[in-house]
């Protein structure tokens, strides 16, 4: 482990921290369907991973509230993206998994956002591009830790 609290690093920390965040809010504005708040897309995403969940492990999973992955998912019912099923061991539960309709606009919006990562990623020189190409399993990483 590395100490990355002083001088030329938490300067890097800093930067990082920045960059990212600003690139976040960017990718965010690429939105296909501008009816759905980052949380919902979030929680489309995490079924898209994990195939289907519970509630409270959406919850868990979104770091929000039960009561509030409740609400969300409730709207993305309401707008054909999600559907409940019984829990297969556990009556009083609901599954909650993607529907078809998820997926395809999942599908649009990482074209959209990789569409656009890769014309800014176009305006990098050589050098810059094989960097961070070498750095993305690194955030990958660090985005997991």
């Amino acid at each position: 482990m590395h100490d990355l609290s002083h001088g030329d690093d938490a300067a890097a920390v800093n930067d990082l921290r920045s960059a990212v965040m600003r690139l976040g809010r960017r990718l965010k504005h690429q939105r296909v369907d501008e009816s759905l708040s980052p949380t919902e897309m979030s929680v489309l995403g995490t079924l898209a991973r994990c195939g289907q969940a519970t509630p409270g492990e959406l919850a868990r999973r979104e770091h929000v509230q039960p009561p509030s992955m409740t609400r969300i998912v409730a709207l993305l019912e309401a707008k054909g993206l999600v559907r409940l099923e019984p829990h297969p061991d556990d009556r009083r539960q609901k599954v909650v998994s993607q529907t078809e309709e998820a997926e395809a606009m999942l599908e649009e919006s990482r074209r959209k956002r990789n569409a656009f990562l890769a014309g800014l990623a176009a305006e990098l020189t050589e050098d810059e591009w094989a960097k961070l190409r070498a750095a993305a399993p690194v955030l990958e990483k660090l985005a997991h830790l």
